[in-house]
């Protein structure tokens, strides 16, 4: 059984919309106007950023300078080369208004990534540490972790057996977790912590309890 002061540090889950770009110029084209067709109507997507007429525009602009590229004139693969980088800029911009459209609506991600014509990838946040404690492996013994406060930082900790009337010091840490031991089984005991760093020394964390083991 563990306890702590805030959510746990559990692990979250973020759909992200990534551009699956082909590398061929006709296949980027085709590429660009299935994400037209999907977005055309979409009520998902009441305002695309960009607008799809300037999407379609660069779209049909790589298309021309390709054309013109195979002649292999003088120029005309400068201008296929700025053409496409344009449109992946466009496209960039896109991509990252259907992932805000998503994020507003996690439950819901996935089919709103997949109705623009886009693909997902799944990343795994870690939610922020939070102050916990949690029995030791041994009876009596408790292990505390708390947020890391920097670089060099220095951790001292307390615990209370009379409901925080009295707090008994620990010895401090170089890393943010320390581990009790000799702690009155059948107890339920409170803890607390702060952190110091060069500017000087946090207040005391909201204290936390543990029934002891």
């Amino acid at each position: 059984m563990s306890t702590n002061n805030g959510n746990s540090n559990k692990k979250v889950h973020r759909t992200v919309a990534v551009l699956k770009l082909p590398g061929p110029i006709s296949l980027l084209i085709t590429f660009v106007q299935a994400i037209l067709k999907a977005l055309t109507g979409n009520p998902t997507f009441p305002t695309p950023n960009p607008p799809l007429p300037a999407l379609s525009g660069a779209a049909n602009d790589l298309q021309v300078a390709e054309t013109a590229a195979l002649t292999r004139a003088t120029g005309t693969i400068a201008t296929r080369n700025e053409k496409r980088a344009a449109l992946l800029t466009l496209l960039e911009v896109l991509r990252a208004y259907v992932q805000s459209v998503a994020d507003a609506s996690p439950e819901n991600a996935i089919s709103i990534i997949e109705s623009a014509g886009l693909a997902i990838r799944k990343t795994t946040v870690h939610a922020p540490r939070v102050f916990s404690a949690k029995a030791g492996t041994v009876s009596g013994s408790v292990k505390l972790t708390a947020p890391v406060a920097g670089h060099r930082a220095a951790y001292l900790w307390q615990f209370s057996t009379d409901a925080g009337k009295t707090w008994i010091d620990v010895p401090p840490t170089l890393q943010s977790r320390a581990t009790l031991s000799g702690l009155p089984a059948g107890t339920s005991v409170q803890f607390r912590y702060r952190s110091v760093v060069k500017g000087g020394a946090a207040d005391w964390s909201p204290p936390i309890s543990l029934l002891v083991h």
